[in-house]
């Protein structure tokens, strides 16, 4: 079983998903958006799983910074092509564990993934 948790380590919900990973003793692998970059084959994966609109973080300063014209007429094509290009804006974390994709966090959410 393999499981990998995509964010930004200074993120507060990342902090709390990596915390309860570890109190759980659950072996994870944690990509760094940032330092470790995404790719076009991630992002369609992840959409075709979980949907672009859940994966677009709107209410977050990166997607709020654009230009009116790159936030208008949003759909999939665009969207990916935004969270490539802007990692930051991708809804965190994106959780992978056996090869099935979760977004966000609740501890209820993970004990039903891993319990």
């Amino acid at each position: 079983m393999s499981t990998i948790l995509y964010g930004i380590p200074n993120c507060d919900t990342i902090k709390k998903a990596k915390k309860w990973l570890a109190d759980n003793d659950i072996a994870f692998t944690f990509h760094d958006y940032r330092k470790d970059g995404i790719d076009n084959d991630f992002l369609v994966r992840a959409e075709s799983e979980l949907g672009w609109e859940a994966m677009l973080n709107k209410r977050g300063t990166t997607f709020r910074q654009l230009e009116e014209q790159e936030k208008a007429n949003l759909d999939k094509d665009k969207a990916l092509a935004l969270l490539e290009l802007h990692p930051a804006m991708v809804k965190r974390p994106i959780l992978v564990h056996d090869n099935a994709f979760y977004i966000g966090f609740k501890p209820a959410q993970y004990e039903e993934i891993f319990c």
